[in-house]
């Protein structure tokens, strides 16, 4: 798919706020025929450009009350030590985002836990049981801002 167009962006837009509106609904709120917007949506889907549909969850309604950002430090940059903390950062439930980025630390990761005392088992019995960790700097988050929005292209 080479660009987007404005009906894209808008099945984008409005697919990004409810995944589950109907075909039909879908179909009607961009202008299009139900068959034709099936097409465009299965385009946007081969293209990656939806890689996949889910439903948004309230952390602290599910007894995840605990959020922060970990910024990582590594020992060292050795390939193998680097792709085993990506594999164990990938299968830790805690662990909901993670960023390589530039900069001071080497990864970011956004973690959520129950409390205090599950984020302290987390570090202890998880990141600084990792060869690659040589440190770790907490930012608690107090109040999330924004969260989730949808990308407008």
């Amino acid at each position: 798919m080479s660009q987007l167009d404005d009906r894209d962006r808008r099945i984008l837009q409005h697919l990004q706020t409810d995944c589950r509106m109907s075909n039909a609904d879908l179909a009607e709120a961009v202008g299009m025929s139900a068959s034709a917007l099936w097409r465009r949506v299965r385009m946007l889907e081969e293209a990656g450009i939806i890689e996949r549909y889910g439903a948004v969850v309230n952390p602290p309604a599910m007894g995840l009350a605990f959020e922060a950002i970990v910024h990582v430090h590594l020992t060292r940059h050795d390939p193998d030590r680097i792709v085993d903390f990506i594999s164990a950062v990938e299968t830790s439930p805690e662990v909901q985002e993670c960023y390589a980025t530039t900069g001071q630390a080497d990864y970011h990761l956004r973690v959520l836990c129950r409390d205090l005392a599950a984020y302290n088992e987390f570090l202890e019995d998880f990141l600084f049981r990792l060869p690659a960790v040589a440190s770790a700097q907490t930012n608690v988050v107090l109040r999330t801002i924004k969260r989730n929005r949808p990308i407008v292209p």
